[in-house]
């Protein structure tokens, strides 16, 4: 008895922490998987396998230790820690050159892809490059244009709108305030902040549905409502730190902690994770579930920033063209 288990310390000793997706070495997760049968594979029974790996599948995962507010607040810094160095050149998905594009393309961006809205827009600005003349536009030549973005009535009748009420409150320029620009038509405060934030460098957290899924993960907050969820999270960091945690964020989200199937095997925050499990923890299957750069394909931006090339990120193809992703 005592060989078989100086026998099986050394095989747990040989094994060596896994590598993740981004190069760094990941401290060996939460454990959520039962330990494995002593008989063979080929000995056990078709019918006790089936089984046996069904239970294995329905063991609910280790519970998570309650922590205390100050615990939270050192895990959720080092969390954002671990992305900043696995995504260093997280920004904006969505191409723009000044604050008007910007506001434009982060209300086109409702219910579609970045990768759609980047794909569309330089027609869009080509044609009625600022607010004055895309509020005076036709509604069908703008409507044609937005087409591909999907809802594109709808959409066209925002940001028309919205031009409109930029030329006539605001003089034609795009206010820098949180409480100017939430009174313009179809500007929430998600919209706001992602102006404010990435045109204006002014801080603010960028609540979309990856964000709001992971933190939820992450067990940062209970809270389901946006605004709820932005205050809550919000006073986990300095308020400094909140657009660049936005981007890590969802860059995450985006890449490798996906709604339906995260990529748990290759995550780099997986010890500090209480959904760990949730998704494949197969290092090479998990691998097969990376996107954008991490999987080897084209991001979503057709301008991308110099830092996201010199990284390895490839440019999103143009409309029209085979996405890749």
């Amino acid at each position: 008895m005592a060989k078989k288990a100086v026998e099986t310390k050394a095989v747990e000793t040989k094994t060596a922490p896994a590598k993740t997706a981004a190069g760094l070495t990941a401290s060996k997760p939460p454990a959520s998987k039962p330990p494995a049968s002593k008989v063979p594979a080929s000995k056990v029974p078709a019918s006790k396998a089936a089984a046996s790996k069904k239970a294995a599948a329905e063991k609910p995962q280790a519970a998570w230790k309650p922590e205390s507010h100050t615990a939270l607040v050192r895990r959720a810094r080092r969390i954002d820690r671990e992305l900043a160095e696995v995504y260093p050149y997280a920004h904006p998905e969505l191409d723009f050159e000044n604050p008007f594009q910007l506001l434009i393309a982060t209300v086109l961006s409702a219910q579609t892809t970045d990768l759609r809205v980047n794909q569309t827009t330089p027609t869009l600005f080509a044609k009625y490059p600022t607010p004055e003349e895309l509020a005076e536009a036709n509604p069908e030549e703008v409507e044609e244009i937005l087409r591909p973005c999907g809802f594109f009535r709808a959409k066209t009748k925002s940001v028309i709108g919205l031009s409109k009420g930029l030329v006539e409150s605001f003089g034609g320029e795009v206010p820098g305030r949180l409480e100017d620009l939430v009174k313009l038509p179809g500007v929430g405060r998600k919209t706001a902040f992602v102006v404010l934030g990435n045109a204006f460098g002014r801080p603010g957290l960028t609540v979309d549905t990856h964000f709001q899924r992971l933190v939820r993960r992450w067990r940062w907050t209970a809270e389901t409502d946006p605004d709820k969820i932005e205050a809550a999270v919000g006073a986990l960091f300095p308020k400094s730190d909140w657009t660049d945690l936005s981007h890590h964020v969802i860059w995450h989200g985006r890449r490798m902690c996906h709604a339906r199937k995260p990529a748990c095997g290759v995550c780099p925050i997986a010890p500090l994770c209480p959904a760990y499990g949730e998704g494949e923890t197969d290092p090479e299957k998990a691998r097969k579930l990376l996107k954008y750069e991490k999987g080897g394909f084209p991001g979503q931006r057709l301008n991308p920033p110099r830092a996201y090339l010199d990284a390895g990120g490839r440019p999103a193809p143009p409309l029209g063209a085979a996405s890749g992703t």
